[in-house]
This record gives structure tokens, sequence and C-alpha cells, in this order.
């Protein structure tokens, strides 16, 4: 039941932030949730190995969502980051 509650608070959490954040600021926000995201994934590995078969539904979702959510968010980093390059060297 808590692990439901936890997720339902991360949920609600997560609408908010970015719904209250301007637009500029979602970069920072994004470099900032990947570390957030490691440390869910470590917390989706003690759910997972932790709980009865709920549990473990739960810590898998939450790993895997946390996952999508590092690899897109260095992948749209790096991305971003490209285009401050100056163009023509290496």
């Amino acid at each position: 039941m808590l692990l439901i509650f936890v997720f339902v608070l991360a949920i609600f959490l997560g609408v908010e932030l970015i719904t209250k954040v301007p637009s500029q600021l979602h970069t920072p926000l994004m470099s900032g949730s990947n570390a957030i995201s490691g440390i869910t994934i470590v917390g989706a590995l003690i759910a997972a190995s932790a709980g009865g078969t709920l549990g473990t539904a739960i810590g898998v979702a939450a790993l895997v969502f946390a996952t999508i959510n590092v690899v897109g968010g260095y992948l749209v980093t790096d991305r971003m980051l490209s285009l401050f390059k100056a163009k023509g060297r290496g």
C-alpha cells in the first residue's frame, strides 16, 4: 500500500512540476531529473526485490520507466549540446 501511495504521489508531483516550470528551464530540469531517475532506479531495484508480486510488478515498472527517462534525457541533452558546438571543427 505504501508503494502505491509513493507512486501516486510521484505522478502528482511530476505533473505539477512540469506544468509550473517555464519552457526555458526544461533542459536544466531534464538534466536534473536524470540524476533523480538514477535514485529512482536504485529504489525500484529495492522495491522489486523486497515485496510480493505487487511490489515486484511496481518495482519493475518503475525500473523500466526510470531507465527510459534516463536514456531519453541523455539523448536529448546530447542533441541539444551538439547544437552549441562550433561548426567546421571536428
